[in-house]
């Protein structure tokens, strides 16, 4: 009878807490619609949801401060990396402009793989400095233990920025949000595999000197190349098989079968200890490439918005549970000046990545990145969630003061750097007069997305590019890609391939009764269209 007492018990209080977190996500979510619908700009979707989580953390500590209310409410890094972080992750690949962001790939892995390296050695000898000055009680036997926390900082999150940035009212310079986007997604995958590269010189003990650091670089670039070399053959498979099966019928199976195949390649990096989150990058980049032409007219739809849904879902989540967590959090060791430090050393190695990075890469530039955007490229630097997951994972005694201090670092760069982007933009004069824009323009391309569903032709928005064959003026390694894939990779994975228009017969779009009713097309053709028309977009006619 006791036993069925604190059975019930516990399923009540499970249900309870679950409770709280769906009304507390839903806060989340009208929260960052009244942001978009009344243009809030000094108050980012992620800063809402950290303050969310700031007041539920507090109220929770003042009114129920139960053990197992406050365990129940405490952020777990493994719960982030396998559950919140491959969402976030895939959508970023699979949404990717890959036009702009592989038009800017070498700047973007100047900033991305080189800024995050010389940041980390930066931030981390600076830290370790501190620890032998006395300012701070962290372990200065060896610099290892301050180097990782050097690694975990280096990994940028400007989530916040980027809702700023993205929005069209705003006419952000389309190269300033390529870059940064660019930068923040390869970013975070370069810091974790810097964070596990260290990790394991510490777990072995060995001293770090100057002849460890090419053993660390060649770690670093095995790992790297490891972790991409997955994610392109498990997305490829996906790819092979939808082309060369009839999964087109059943949309609801094609669109499970795409994220279990992604969530594959991140599960299967992380078994051969490598980067999940650079493999499942890739492969959302790989699929959205190939396998968007291999799709029934309905998942073309949907798959875009079913990712984007978990991935805005995770996000606000994760930022919910790091502001719950600076209340709730299991450590007592709190040091104002560290939290200072902190700051202004992410600042200055933020500083030595950014500018002399530009004047290497301006150098084989033609559109020059200029000084004013070079600066907001720096100031969008702030921290996030994989920063604080990794901090979870600091070894040693001082473990506690790493967690605060990095969770302190996230708060005040979200909240106060994020806040601070649409004054910044305007002082900077990096509004573009252009009629391009960097953010999604919804209407647009659900639309396009319609569009193309109905015939398989055409390119998906996330694409960039509806260009089948080398543009004029496109040679050496562009060209020769260019024709490698229409020759050798589309008319085995899907796209537009050698032999025509439509490629070869394999690749064009099963006929309408194989898919869905052209009624149901029709229906939504017109649905989204006046949708689109409200927000300027030029409604089309409906298929017949």
């Amino acid at each position: 009878m006791a036993f069925d007492q604190q059975g019930a018990e516990a399923h009540e209080f499970g249900a309870l807490n679950t409770l709280l977190l769906v009304v507390v996500l839903g806060l989340c979510i009208i929260s960052a619609y009244l942001i978009k619908e009344h243009k809030i700009y000094y108050l980012p979707e992620s800063a809402a949801a950290l303050l969310v989580g700031l007041i539920v953390g507090g109220l929770a500590r003042l009114i129920y401060p139960s053990k197992e209310e406050l365990k129940f409410l405490t952020f777990e890094p493994e719960l982030f990396f396998f559950l919140l972080l491959p969402p976030i992750i895939f959508e970023a690949g699979y949404s990717l402009k890959k036009k702009d962001f592989f038009a800017n790939i070498w700047t973007i892995s100047l900033f991305a793989v080189g800024g995050t390296i010389v940041s980390t050695f930066i931030v981390g000898y600076l830290v370790y400095l501190v620890g032998v000055m006395g300012l701070v009680p962290i372990d200065t036997s060896s610099p290892m233990e301050a180097l990782l926390f050097g690694a975990l900082l280096s990994a940028i999150d400007p989530v916040a920025t980027l809702s700023i940035l993205g929005n069209p009212e705003l006419r952000c310079e389309p190269l300033l949000y390529s870059l940064v986007f660019g930068e923040s997604v390869l970013n975070d995958a370069v810091a974790i595999v810097l964070f596990k590269t260290f990790m394991k010189f510490y777990d072995l003990g060995e001293e770090f000197t100057s002849a460890t650091v090419p053993s660390v670089l060649w770690d670093f670039t095995m790992n790297s190349v490891g972790s991409i070399f997955v994610g392109l053959i498990t997305s490829l498979l996906c790819c092979y098989l939808c082309k060369n099966t009839q999964m087109r019928r059943y949309p609801e199976l094609e669109t499970s079968i795409i994220f279990l195949f992604a969530y594959g390649s991140y599960a299967f990096s992380e078994a051969l200890e490598l980067s999940g989150i650079m493999s499942l990058f890739f492969a959302g980049v790989c699929l959205s490439h190939y396998n968007v032409y291999n799709l029934s007219a309905t998942s073309k739809i949907t798959a875009n918005y079913i990712f984007k849904s978990l991935a805005v879902m995770s996000e606000f989540f994760v930022f919910l549970y790091m502001g719950m967590g600076f209340f709730i959090g299991r450590w007592n060791e709190f040091y104002f000046l560290f939290i200072v430090l902190v700051v202004i050393f992410c600042l200055i190695g933020r500083v030595a990545n950014v500018f002399p990075m530009t004047f290497i890469a301006n150098m084989g530039r033609q559109k020059k990145i200029p000084f004013n955007m070079q600066v907001m490229i720096w100031f969008a630097g702030l921290r996030g969630a994989i920063a604080f997951a990794l901090s979870q994972n600091m070894p040693g005694a001082h473990r506690d003061v790493y967690i605060s201090t990095t969770l302190s670092v996230v708060i005040l760069t979200t909240v106060v750097c994020g806040g601070l982007t649409e004054p910044m933009l305007t002082r900077l004069g990096m509004k573009s007069t252009s009629d391009e824009k960097p953010g999604d323009d919804d209407g647009h391309q659900y639309e396009q997305l319609v569009w193309n569903a109905e015939d398989g032709r055409g390119t998906p928005p996330s694409s960039g590019s509806g260009v089948r064959a080398p543009r004029a003026g496109v040679t050496g390694m562009s060209a020769f890609w260019h024709r490698f894939d229409n020759l050798y990779m589309k008319p085995y994975f899907g796209g537009t391939g050698a032999t025509g228009p439509e490629g070869p017969a394999s690749t064009r779009a099963t006929p309408r009764s194989n898919t869905q009713n052209p009624m149901q097309v029709k229906t939504v053709m017109t649905t989204t269209t006046t949708m689109a028309g409200k927000g300027g977009v030029k409604e089309s006619p409906p298929l017949s």
